[in-house]
């Protein structure tokens, strides 16, 4: 289901509150401050959208203990900026949004940096793959790290990132700023469940693997070899084409420090894509789910 853009929920404040409370406190009101169900409403014209806890005495709004706290910007913005960034496969720039919402460039880098911090995996997230299930591994290289220069060969100069699949199933990505084989080992067994089949290409930071997994085979690129019988990395290699893509055509520039939450933008869209039944609204809703509980209260340099 694609989401309606003249929805009232996108240009009406009172709709968009409305919203949110439903999608937070959908099976109870509780509050924010102290966990108390304990909670009432507050009246009058200065305290619309305000609840009162009587138990702590603390007054919260929707907005409270989510990326959305003490923005001055709407709640409906945000909830079009939310949209945007869900449906957009190869990301929407702080620049677009700053057009489409009428903000500031400034307000529109930090609002995009809130949702993906929304878009971050909640809690302990347990490993991928499993007993007869498929994981394709593999590392590629973007950008150039701060004060480094690109040497006639080699890669070091490069952020290091390592990309896990669970073919038909979600995708995990990490920003490593070293991948000596110990540093890839360390990445496989923490992310990937033992009794996986692992699938990578010939690279010797792989290995060794197949003593700790179920199974673990290998395509040789340097041959002109990209599938043989269950070997392959192609999931995974469709995986960096898209991010490779936004981060080039859409965001063009990303410092080292963002870079693990660009990934995780893009993780999220793919661990939530259409193929897996997951609508535009629905990948919407799951961003506003897990707003809850993170804060991001800094202001660095755009760049």
């Amino acid at each position: 289901m694609t989401a309606d853009l003249t929805n009232p929920i996108f240009n009406n404040e009172a709709k968009a509150i409305e919203h949110m409370e439903a999608s937070r406190w959908g099976k109870g009101l509780y509050c924010p401050l102290c966990g108390s169900d304990k909670c009432r409403k507050m009246g009058g014209e200065t305290q619309t959208g305000m609840f009162l806890c009587n138990d702590c005495r603390g007054k919260f709004t929707v907005r409270t203990g989510t990326v959305f706290e003490r923005s001055h910007i709407p709640l409906h913005k945000w909830l079009l900026a939310t949209h945007l960034m869900a449906s957009s496969k190869k990301g929407i720039s702080a620049h677009q949004l700053h057009r489409m919402l009428g903000i500031t460039y400034k307000s529109a880098w930090f609002m995009a940096h809130r949702i993906r911090e929304a878009m971050k995996p909640s809690g302990k997230t347990g490993p991928l793959g499993g007993k007869g299930k498929f994981v394709e591994a593999d590392e590629t290289y973007y950008g150039t790290k701060k004060g480094r220069t690109a040497p006639k060969g080699g890669s070091g100069h490069k952020h290091a990132i390592v990309a896990l699949v669970e073919r038909g199933g979600k995708v995990r990505s990490v920003y490593t700023p070293a991948l000596r084989q110990r540093d890839m080992r360390n990445v496989l067994h923490m992310n990937v469940a033992p009794d996986t089949h692992l699938r990578t290409d010939e690279c010797t930071l792989y290995l060794g693997e197949k003593h700790f997994f179920a199974s673990h085979e290998t395509v040789n690129h340097s041959k002109d070899e990209y599938v043989r019988g269950s070997a392959s990395t192609n999931t995974v290699e469709g995986v960096f084409s898209i991010f490779k893509r936004g981060m080039v055509g859409t965001y063009q520039h990303c410092g080292e420090q963002h870079l693990q939450r660009y990934l995780n933008e893009f993780d999220f869209r793919y661990s939530n894509r259409t193929a897996l039944g997951v609508s535009d609204v629905s990948r919407a809703d799951r961003i506003l789910k897990g707003a809850e509980g993170k804060r991001l209260t800094y202001r660095q340099n755009t760049h």
